[in-house]
């Protein structure tokens, strides 16, 4: 069994440059929220809107549509209304449950960052 360095006795030219990265998502029956579909979802909460949040992502509108419904349809859940045309414009907004969901999945990964780049700066800082 190796034994850890301490902070000290670590060659810190070797990790010059390093910085952390990492992949987070939540799977629920092999069914994936990550982090496309929260910025999806992110950005049609920002803009009201499934087009130009696609437009934003390099994605198209029946790309992002397949996306949301794909999930729905698994997690049994509906995560945005839209409505059309009329005086407004129409437009989209997240349910309460989407909306529920990334806000918990965006403190969730800032919990994740917060506890990486603590330990990051442990192991790999000087």
């Amino acid at each position: 069994m190796h034994r850890a360095l301490a902070p000290h006795d670590r060659n810190s030219a070797l990790f010059k440059g390093l910085k952390p990265g990492y992949k987070v998502w939540l799977e629920k029956d092999g069914v994936v929220f990550g982090d496309g579909l929260f910025e999806l979802l992110s950005l049609i909460h920002n803009y009201g809107s499934i087009s130009q949040a696609a437009k934003l992502m390099d994605m198209s509108y029946r790309a992002a549509w397949g996306k949301i419904k794909a999930f729905e349809k698994q997690w049994g859940i509906s995560l945005v209304l839209s409505q059309t045309g009329g005086e407004s414009g129409g437009g989209t907004v997240l349910t309460l449950e989407a909306t529920e969901l990334v806000e918990c999945y965006r403190s969730f990964n800032d919990d994740l960052k917060s506890a990486m780049e603590k330990s990051f700066q442990n192991w790999f800082g000087e």
